[in-house]
């Protein structure tokens, strides 16, 4: 993985972790996609930017990553995370991430949430 990319990408977690929403829209192209399958797409940085404290949750996420893998422009991540839902409480769950850059950087986020136990 480059410098630049590998970068990004911890600076992208590191933004959800903190809730810093400067932090991750640095990372992003003006146009972002940020698809989770089977819940949502947000289109354009505005969007993004309303989902980085979405009002359905509450606190700030921990995200724990245990794999990361570069395919050329498309870098992958998996891990564990947990958060707590303003209706439902604490929740913990499995996470896969598909960062695919342009132009140095993140133009579409495949998130793959999965809920665990």
């Amino acid at each position: 993985m480059t410098n630049t990319q590998r970068h990004l990408v911890e600076e992208y977690f590191a933004g959800f972790r903190t809730s810093d929403h400067r932090r991750i829209l640095a990372t992003l192209t003006d146009d972002v996609e940020w698809v989770i399958h089977g819940h949502r797409t947000t289109r354009g940085k505005a969007e993004f930017n309303g989902e980085i404290e979405n009002p359905a949750f509450t606190g700030k996420p921990e995200l724990d990553i245990h794999r990361v893998y570069e395919d050329g422009p498309v870098v992958i991540t998996t891990g564990e995370g947990r958060g707590a839902t303003v209706d439902h409480g604490p929740f913990r769950f499995a996470f896969n991430d598909l960062f695919t850059f342009r132009d140095g950087l993140i133009a579409r986020v495949d998130s793959y949430v999965v809920p665990l136990p």
